[in-house]
């Protein structure tokens, strides 16, 4: 009787740890974070602070909470945070989590690609 190949106890290790392993992040699109940002543009400006909330430009990169000419609340100033790609994810994609007590009253976004278009977006504000 032939032998029955079968995977190895590695390579079916291997295989189901795949099943767990992080989804690829979506592939961003600055133009469409533009149209994103429609939404947000009832409180946020892409530039100074003439908005209800702060000023986005130069977001990327700065401190929480540091953006002259905006009165934060406590938690965003004392958050520790500083914007990149994965903070202004976790923070968009529900900011009370990201920072309890955050004056911010946008409940979050659960579109892992609408967001990623929108930190797109967001890079391009310098």
């Amino acid at each position: 009787m032939p032998a029955v190949a079968r995977p190895s106890t590695l390579a079916a290790g291997l295989l189901s740890l795949a099943a767990f392993a992080p989804a690829a992040a979506p592939a961003q699109d600055a133009s469409a974070g533009a149209m994103a940002f429609l939404q947000c543009a009832d409180c946020h400006s892409p530039g100074a602070n003439d908005g209800v909330g702060p000023g986005l430009k130069g977001v990327v990169g700065r401190q929480a909470g540091t953006q002259g000419g905006y009165a934060y609340s406590t938690a965003m100033r004392k958050s520790g945070l500083t914007w990149n790609a994965a903070t202004l994810d976790r923070f968009l994609k529900s900011p009370r989590d990201a920072v309890p007590g955050t004056s911010m009253a946008y409940p979050g976004d659960d579109d892992a690609k609408e967001r990623a278009d929108l930190v797109a977006y967001l890079q391009t504000l310098k």
